[in-house]
């Protein structure tokens, strides 16, 4: 087909969709009518709108998708928050534990109150949300950050550094609202490449905290080095926060269509008709979220999460996605990866460098998300990337059964944790891009907080307790028994309930959801026998892209 036949089938199909959802709509008249809108929202004389609408001083870029990739690349730099954070503690630990003679319950506190930190920060962060929107949410989780390092590099006492460790948390629960923010703004045909980004970052951040760490590992009082090293990355997205608008959709939902206007032909190329079809449906979301018999709770909008089929789907698919790639291990193995590598028979200087092989195995498989999440689907990058890292717990679990000094002990532990690792990378992108698409618009903040919640109570129970697990479990029971059987279950689970969501506007993963859970399910399963009929007659290329059965 040429690229003449293909670009007119296109429109086709666009003009199909508009007539189908609105009508036969004179879009001159009506984007005329947006224009106007936009105008008087830029003379609006209000605080809120100076405040959240027009305080940001966003570039002009003559192509609107460069835009778009700067506000997705810069916005997710707060997942170096998380990141550092992670792999910061780890290293410090070595300086940290005998200068304020921290016991194992001490240390294990410390470790764990940044993801309790969070929790909290996620439960404030629907009401700011809801009042002051996305962009200044993440501001604010900037302010809470940098406190919080002020404390932990400053403090004389392990209470201090309980209360510094408490504010990070706080302020990266906050700050969870970054890969719904992204989604909203991003185009749908690379919204799960951009939204990925965020896990690069958390990824990247990692590297960071472990390298910092061993740049200041020998320095008297290393640890308050390392700790206080993290407000460079606080400060870098808070100046950054000042040249990203707020989010469109936000606004839509807060009824300031003309504000929102004004920021989507910033973001998007106002000639393309797809473009004005989609922010016509959010339009008619906005409608919809009116009508009483769409969520009869709407005094009290969580209770929706109960009452409608619709957003409990969403809940309960978003949240298992967060629990499978909690419960696999992975944050605890970074927090205690300085202490593993010693547990192989490195020494104190020597694991805290090679703590690098763990934190730069998670950020290279990263890499392949942010490339081609969007060609292959949620489906394909669900269902291979699990078994993947638990073929790299096999390995360390077999590894522990050599002596753990000697070559081939350390061979199989450092191959097992770099598959365990890389797949984990790209598998963890997936549990940002999901939740960020699939809530409804008037729930999203609302349900990033309970899957942010969710995401940071999980790696607190399993940070927490990861030395009593290691005991009770065993070193091979924990890593192969526990977080392996639980990546097969998710590996069952993912199979049946994963949807495609690929290609779909945020509008239309509405009415995906709509669709009866049964229903999915058959779908699912006609989609998997469908992809092992084109493995057998050797078309790969249609199980990577997601092809559908006709």
């Amino acid at each position: 087909m040429s690229l003449e036949s293909k670009h007119s089938v296109f429109e086709d199909n666009t003009k199909l969709k508009l007539l189908e959802k609105h009508g036969d709509v004179n879009l001159d008249e009506k984007f005329q009518e947006f224009e106007l809108l936009g105008d008087e929202a830029n003379k609006s004389d209000l605080l809120w709108d100076r405040i959240v609408v027009r305080s940001g001083y966003t570039p002009k870029f003559t192509k609107k998708r460069h835009m778009v990739i700067m506000l997705a690349a810069f916005a997710s730099v707060g997942g170096m928050l998380s990141g550092v954070d992670q792999s910061l503690i780890s290293g410090a630990k070595v300086s940290l534990v005998p200068d304020l003679s921290l016991t194992d319950p001490e240390f294990s506190l410390v470790s764990a109150l940044m993801p309790l930190g969070a929790v909290a920060g996620c439960f404030g962060l629907s009401p700011l949300n809801e009042y002051w929107g996305r962009r200044i949410s993440i501001m604010c989780a900037c302010v809470s950050y940098t406190l919080g390092g002020i404390l932990c590099a400053a403090t004389p006492n392990v209470e201090g550094l309980y209360a510094g460790r408490f504010f990070i948390g706080f302020g990266i629960g906050l700050e969870s609202i970054i890969p719904a923010y992204v989604s909203e703004c991003t185009p749908t045909e690379i919204r799960g490449n951009l939204v990925s980004l965020y896990q690069f970052n958390i990824a990247l951040g990692e590297v960071f905290g472990f390298a910092i760490a061993a740049m200041f590992y020998t320095l008297d009082g290393a640890w308050r080095y390392i700790l206080g090293s993290s407000l460079f990355f606080s400060t870098i997205l808070l100046v950054g926060m000042f040249f990203l608008p707020e989010s469109p959709r936000y606004l839509v939902h807060k009824d300031k269509v003309g504000a929102a206007y004004n920021i989507w032909s910033r973001l998007r190329d106002m000639d393309d008709m797809q473009n004005k079809v989609e922010f016509l449906d959010m339009i008619q979301s906005l409608e919809l979220e009116k009508l009483d018999d769409i969520h009869a709770s709407s005094k009290h909008k969580w209770l929706d999460f109960i009452t409608v089929p619709r957003a409990r789907r969403s809940l309960v698919y978003a949240n298992i996605m967060i629990f499978l790639g909690q419960f696999t291990g992975c944050n605890a193995v970074m927090y205690y990866m300085s202490t593993l590598m010693r547990s192989i028979g490195f020494n104190e200087k020597n694991s805290v460098f090679m703590s690098l092989v763990g934190g730069g195995s998670l950020l290279l498989g990263t890499i392949p998300a942010i490339l081609f999440m969007d060609y292959c689907g949620r489906r394909f990058w669900a269902n291979s990337m699990l078994p993947g890292f638990f073929i790299g717990l096999v390995f360390i679990g077999i590894g522990y059964h050599f002596p753990l000094t000697s070559s081939t002990s350390m061979g199989l532990y450092m191959t097992g944790l770099i598959m365990y690792e890389s797949f984990f990378g790209s598998y963890a992108c997936l549990t940002w891009v999901i939740p960020s698409e699939v809530y409804p618009t008037y729930l999203r903040s609302y349900g990033m907080t309970v899957t942010s919640a969710g995401l940071y109570l999980w790696a607190f129970i399993i940070t927490y307790n990861f030395s009593d697990m290691w005991n009770a479990f065993t070193s091979t029971g924990l890593t192969l028994g526990f977080y392996g059987g639980i990546a097969v279950v998710g590996w069952v689970y993912q199979i049946l309930f994963v949807v495609e969501t690929k290609g779909r506007s945020l509008e239309e993963i509405d009415e995906l959801f709509s669709m009866p859970t049964s229903k999915l399910i058959r779908s699912n399963l006609s989609a998997t026998m469908h992809d092992f009929r084109n493995i057998f007659r050797g078309r790969f290329k249609e199980v990577i892209r997601g092809v559908p059965p006709q």
